[in-house]
């Protein structure tokens, strides 16, 4: 009976007292663990926007010049293996920028940890990019309202793009 009567006394106590109990016994809650998650700024629109035009210009030139050696559909071919490899390379290697992010200051960091994201999510959030592509560009537009700002492929492979001032490269 008297187990009982405790059961029903802690359902009705607050967890965390706004005064100590008497005699001392109170401890402060121990403060929440630090996940690692990235939670600060966010790389904004334009600036991903403007970061991407810069790779582009840089991809552009390479199969110019394979269109130029060779026919259109080996050109096809070889924009989409320069821009696989491109991306995955320099988004999942150590800086997490390309080019372009690094000239406007911003890079790809894990969501959950904060750190690089490595090669092989790099080449899927790669592959993502079509996604978001097919239907009107929705998944490169969906960064405007979503709270952490990703788009489609920052959710698939569970990266969030941020200004590097906030989030050094290490």
């Amino acid at each position: 009976m008297q187990g009982r009567s405790q059961v029903s006394d802690l359902g009705s106590q607050t967890p965390y007292p706004s005064q100590p109990p008497p005699g001392g016994d109170y401890q402060a809650p121990a403060a929440p663990a630090p996940t690692g998650r990235a939670s600060g700024p966010r790389a904004g629109f334009w600036q991903r926007f403007g970061a991407y035009l810069i790779d582009l210009i840089i991809l552009v030139v390479p199969v110019v010049i394979v269109m130029l050696i060779t026919n259109q559909n080996v050109a096809n071919l070889a924009s989409i293996v320069f821009t696989l490899a491109y991306f995955s390379y320099f988004e999942g290697g150590p800086t997490g920028q390309t080019v372009g992010k690094r000239v406007l200051g911003i890079r790809v960091i894990d969501f959950k940890v904060g750190g690089p994201i490595g090669y092989g999510r790099g080449l899927l959030r790669t592959v993502a990019r079509y996604l978001s592509g097919i239907i009107l560009l929705l998944g490169y537009l969906w960064m405007l309202w979503d709270p952490e700002k990703q788009t489609w492929h920052d959710k698939i492979a569970g990266t969030v793009v941020v200004p590097v001032d906030a989030y050094p490269v290490r």
